[in-house]
Order: structure tokens, then sequence, then C-alpha cells
């Protein structure tokens, strides 16, 4: 005979742990339509193609389609024969936490200060280039950039006969057109050889208000109008500008950027923007010998904040890649930067999605190697605009 009162507390504990169940559900349904909510509020702002880019970079194209084999087969077909799938546990990893195990910056980065001036992405690596010969945003304090120093008079000779040999005449022309604008954001950067201070020490002194960068965009400036691409070359004293302004060094791309806008509402004609700078890495860095002459290696800088970024990429793929084939070496290949306290991250190029930034050598090298580059630049550059202009004609 069943007893009435043990009956009573297992019918309370089964509806009990039924109202249970049904508060458990319920709260995990709000939570992951609360978590759903503002995780696609957020990626409506922030997922757009060079976020997925990034995500997907960091794997190998043989990778993925790894994975997409196991639906369809004939993706096996694109597997190099000693070809082996990644780890899945590396994997695992950083689908839950976001380090990558052959990327010790994936583990210190967010920990350790000053240390995001090397969140970068090697788009593309050119011969030498790794984590440890990037570019990385250094620029001195304002006051310690006062000097206007002289092009060494040996330098000078080499620069003179650069551009008696610049005034060749082209088979094809923009006529009075200037479609490339040349600027220069760090204008003070220059060179030890130019200013007659070879072997110092301190690549922090390689700056001036008078012999510097500007000088590489005037010799790039001639070159292209040698082969038939007007041009304009800004050589905006930018230490001066921010001084009236009462700025420091951490907003030349602010000054910058109102340079480049002035001059694109001026000249609509311009397709192109250049921003050339110069890194501080040593001579054996940033110095390649090609066919018997020396030249100032370069790499192109991209801003991932910029929303043009897939365009810019592809331009500055092209023009890596057939330096690799006429120069091999000079090229140290794209890099692109993300917005942090220590990258600007953007580089104006949101203003085209024909921009870019390119290093031009050391504080080593010298007007020779400098000339030599500049005109191994020109060279691809001219090539590339002219097919660009076939293209967009037909």
């Amino acid at each position: 005979m069943k007893n009435k009162f043990t009956e009573k507390p297992k019918k309370l504990f089964w509806i009990l742990s039924y109202k249970s169940l049904i508060i458990a559900i319920l709260f995990v349904l709000l939570t992951s339509a609360a978590i759903f909510t503002v995780t696609y509020s957020t990626l409506q702002h922030t997922l757009r193609s060079n976020v997925v880019y990034q995500a997907l970079s960091n794997y190998k194209a043989q990778s993925l389609f790894y994975f997409m084999h196991t639906e369809n087969h004939h993706f096996s077909h694109a597997f190099e024969e000693d070809f082996s799938p990644p780890p899945l546990s590396s994997v695992a990893l950083q689908l839950a936490t976001n380090i990558r195990v052959a990327d010790t910056r994936s583990l210190f980065g967010s920990e350790l200060p000053g240390f995001s001036i090397f969140d970068s992405h090697i788009l593309l690596a050119g011969e030498g280039t790794d984590y440890t010969t990037i570019p990385h945003e250094s620029a001195p304090p304002l006051e310690s950039i006062s000097g206007e120093r002289d092009l060494d008079p040996a330098e000078s000779k080499t620069y003179e006969e650069s551009k008696k040999q610049s005034q060749t005449q082209a088979k094809q022309s923009t006529g009075d057109r200037k479609v490339v604008y040349i600027y220069h954001t760090h204008s003070w950067e220059s060179y030890f050889p130019l200013l007659g201070m070879q072997g110092e020490a301190n690549e922090n002194k390689a700056v001036d208000n008078k012999t510097n960068i500007t000088l590489v965009g005037q010799m790039l400036g001639m070159e292209l109008k040698a082969d038939g691409i007007g041009s304009e070359v800004d050589t905006t004293n930018m230490t001066q500008k921010l001084n009236e302004k009462g700025w420091g060094t951490g907003r030349a791309y602010t000054m910058s950027r109102s340079v480049v806008e002035t001059a694109l509402q001026q000249n609509k004609d311009v397709d192109y923007l250049i921003d050339i700078h110069r890194d501080s890495l040593r001579q054996e860095k940033t110095t390649a010998a090609i066919n018997g002459k020396s030249y100032a290696k370069m790499m192109i800088v991209l801003g991932e904040a910029n929303p043009k970024f897939d365009e810019n990429v592809k331009m500055a793929k092209a023009i890596h890649e057939k330096l690799e084939e006429k120069y091999p070496g000079l090229s140290r290949g794209v890099l692109s930067k993300k917005k942090t306290s220590g990258n600007n991250g953007l580089y104006n190029q949101d203003l085209s999605d024909r921009s870019i930034l390119i290093e031009v050598g050391g504080v080593d090298n010298n007007m020779e190697e400098l000339t030599n580059t500049v005109k191994a630049f020109s060279d691809v550059f001219s090539e590339y605009y002219w097919q660009a202009e076939k293209v967009n004609a037909q």
C-alpha cells in the first residue's frame, strides 16, 4: 500500500525539478540571445573583408583546402606532395584563446607594454624579411629635429648626375596631367651618408629639416616624368608645420592628411598616392646587391584600419611581385599594420584605393643606392601604371 505522505514530496520534487529545468533552459536561451545581439551589432561595424583576410591569413591556403576536402574531395588536388594538415590541437587552441603556437606575439602581445608595435602582418615576405626586421614607428621628439645641413658634396655629385640621366623622352605620356602625388609624412627622416655622418651609431640622429627623404621623392618624380607619368612632389617641412600647431611627431599623419586632402581638392587628376619613408634599420638589412649594383631595399606598408585595404593590397602585391621578377632581392615585401597605441594603422590610405607607403632603405644607405632603387621602383611602377591604363580603357 502506497504511503500518501511519501508521494507528495516526490511529486513536489519532480515539479520543482521541471521548473528548474525550464528556468535553466530559458536562462540559456536569453543569455545566448543577448550574446548574439551584442556580437551581431559589433560585427556590423567590424566584420569587413580585411578582418576575414587577417583571420584566414594565419593558415596556408592548403590548410583551408584540407578541411574543405573532407566534404569535396576535388580540393585534394591543391595539396603539395609534402603537405601535412595543421595539428588539430593548435587549431583548437587558436580558436579558443587566439594564441598561435608558432607566433609568440600572440601570447605576450597584450601583456607587455610597447609590444603592440610589432602587431603587424607580413602579407608577402621578401628576402631576409621576418618579424625581427619589420619597420616600426619610432619618431624622435620634435625638439631634437632642428638641423638644416647641406647635402654632403660627394653625395650631391651623385644626385646631380642622376637628375641628368632622368631627362629622357618617354614613348607614352600623361601629358599635362599629374596623376601621382608623392609626399613625406616624416619629412625629417634622412640618411647618414647624405649628412656626412657615416659611422654614426645612433640611428635616431639621422634626421634633418633640409637634407632628407624629400630628395628621394624628388628623384622619383623625375624618374616618373622620364617614364611619361606626371607627378606632383610635396616637400612640406613637417617639423615646421607640427611646431606651428604645437603638435608632436605622433600627429604627423594628421598633418600630412590635411596636405594630401588639399592637393586632392586642387588636382582632380591624382590617381595614386605614395608616402615615402626611411627605415631605421642598419645597412646589412637594408642593402641588396643586384647584377653588380648596390640598392637600398624597400618595403611596402599598408594600414589595416583602411576600409580600402583590399584594393591597396592588390596594388602592393602586383608591385612587389614585379620587383621580385625584375630586381630579385630589392623588395622586402608587403607589411600590414593594425591600429594600436604604437601604430597609426591607417596612413591616410583611405583617401585613395591606390595608395601605398614605401620604406626606402635605412639610415646607412647612400645616394647611389637610393638612386638605383628609385629608378627600379619607377620602372616597375610605370609598367604597372600603363598596364592598368590599358585595362581601364577597355
